[in-house]
């Protein structure tokens, strides 16, 4: 399994995805290039994965994941946080061995 999820993480997706009408959708995560330090995590719900794509299941959600992003995410959790400064949704990658200043993007 690539990510773990949270239970905060698959509460407020599970509500995102409820405000939508779309209780059957799946969160992609992917990894793209760009910002400061070269790579940025994308997410995103989509209706039904691509061939190849590994799913993750967890407290009631299903994760979508590409190849060449699973191998980037190994280990990683997703989080959520309603804090107002820094809350979101936060990635815990212990393969970005930098950040940039404002944690946007990273580098492996």
């Amino acid at each position: 399994m690539s990510i773990s999820v949270s239970t905060a993480a698959a509460a407020k997706v599970k509500e995102m995805l409820a405000k939508k009408g779309e209780i059957d959708s799946l969160l992609r995560i992917r990894i793209i290039g760009g910002g400061c330090s070269g790579l940025q995590y994308n997410m995103d719900f989509i209706e039904k994965p691509e061939e190849g794509d590994e799913i993750v299941e967890q407290d009631g959600i299903r994760v979508c994941i590409d190849p060449k992003s699973a191998l980037i995410l190994k280990g990683t959790t997703l989080d959520y946080s309603d804090a107002l400064m820094g809350g979101g949704f936060k990635l815990k990658n212990p393969n970005a061995t930098s950040t940039c200043g404002c944690g946007e993007s990273f580098s492996v």
